[in-house]
């Protein structure tokens, strides 16, 4: 039997959306946003050597295809990234109504969003008092800071000693469809602050808010530092998603990264986390030699956005970038005959470009199994169904294979 690997790149977008302009702030909202595309003319043009020199360097992925997705994406031919595609290569075009990590990845494992996310406005404060009232009677908190949209680091930089001194969580959101609360794990406690997000995540989620994010931090005087014990509490998927019918069809399902998060733990078996991507890759690295025949693995890489891509760092972005690409031999090399691994993304974050929030973009999908064909362009939906046809199971419910 035959195993599949799933891993995306969290917001390594490669422009060219074309419904972009419907989403981001500004004239022209999104469009013209090109993660990928805009990093490697920085790099190109000597705007990005802080840590790293010239040329985004990725001759991996690029092997692979990316260079091609990217300009079959979005008409960029991108410094650094010319090479004769020699894996199954094309580019992915998102139907649900997002721009955040669950649509995007509900999407990819073949589920499109069916409904409008609820955001919180632009006021201050952003969330209706109603909610907040009951969030702090039931949660028995002594009130709340922030209130808020935000930028996660930022706002504990300014509250954290107030909230050290209150007991107060920080809540906030941002352009996404989330419910943010910080909080320091020694003085307010993270099991405390993981059962006040089980609390909101029961408040919110019937409003359509997508997920309750808990962001512990620890640090004193002015030195903060967010640890890796963020928890993501989000809605399940409204249908069975490749986990689950891989799972139900008695193949193992392993979930690397927060996509346990993601998915609200549904069809998953085992779940790897770690303290930073690099660790990731391990996990993936040892899975791709251990997993048994039939299995399925999904990874999520969240620091190129997490990092640097909200924080606008065009330079900490391709370094993340060139040291995932040089681990990709050891993934690849991996991969037993008949063996299915795919490289893609789940949205844009485009550090060049205006605000602090993702892009609406296309995303690469690069294939090493399959030999050296063009894909073209299609739907985020028929990679979770190349997977199932890959795997054997019957089709889905929407996209197509692309085998």
């Amino acid at each position: 039997m035959a195993r599949a690997f799933l891993l995306v790149l969290d917001s390594v977008g490669i422009g060219g959306a074309p419904d972009a302009a419907e989403f981001g702030e500004g004239p022209g909202g999104d469009k013209g946003s090109n993660t990928l595309g805009h990093i490697a003319q920085a790099c190109a043009a000597g705007r990005a050597d802080e840590g790293r020199l010239g040329h985004l360097h990725m001759p991996n992925l690029d092997r692979l295809g990316l260079g091609a997705a990217l300009k079959l994406a979005s008409g960029l031919v991108a410094p650094g990234l010319g090479a004769e595609p020699q894996g199954a290569w094309g580019a992915a075009t998102e139907v649900s109504r997002g721009k955040d990590t669950p649509s995007g990845h509900w999407e990819l494992a073949g589920v499109p969003v069916p409904w409008d996310w609820h955001y919180f406005p632009q006021t201050q404060p952003t969330f209706p008092p109603e909610l907040i009232e009951t969030l702090v009677t039931r949660a028995g908190l002594p009130g709340i800071l922030g209130d808020k949209h935000a930028s996660g680091v930022p706002i504990i930089e300014e509250l954290a000693a107030e909230h050290i001194e209150s007991g107060k969580p920080i809540c906030y959101t941002s352009a996404d469809s989330v419910f943010q609360i910080a909080a320091h794990e020694a003085h307010f406690g993270l099991d405390r602050l993981y059962e006040v997000c089980e609390i909101a995540a029961e408040l919110v989620h019937p409003m359509k808010v997508g997920r309750v994010i808990a962001r512990p931090f620890v640090g004193a005087d002015g030195q903060w530092e967010r640890t890796s014990n963020r928890r993501d509490y989000a809605i399940a998927p409204p249908e069975p998603t490749i986990l689950d019918r891989v799972q139900d069809a008695g193949g193992a399902t392993h979930a690397v990264g927060k996509i346990g998060d993601i998915f609200a733990h549904r069809g998953i078996d085992e779940l790897h986390k770690g303290r930073d991507d690099m660790a990731l890759v391990d996990h993936t690295v040892r899975l791709v030699q251990e997993a048994p025949e039939g299995s399925f693995t999904f990874a999520n890489y969240v620091e190129f956005d997490s990092k640097y891509g909200h924080r606008r760092d065009v330079a900490g972005y391709a370094r993340a970038l060139e040291a995932f690409d040089a681990r990709v031999p050891e993934l690849v090399s991996g991969l037993r005959e008949g063996d299915l691994m795919i490289f893609t993304a789940d949205h844009g974050n485009d550090p060049t470009w205006r605000g602090t929030d993702h892009t609406r973009e296309r995303v690469p999908v690069l294939m090493a199994g399959l030999g050296a064909r063009a894909l073209g362009l299609h739907g985020f939906a028929d990679v979770g169904e190349t997977v199932a046809a890959h795997l054997g199971l019957a089709p889905g419910n929407h996209g197509k294979s692309l085998i």
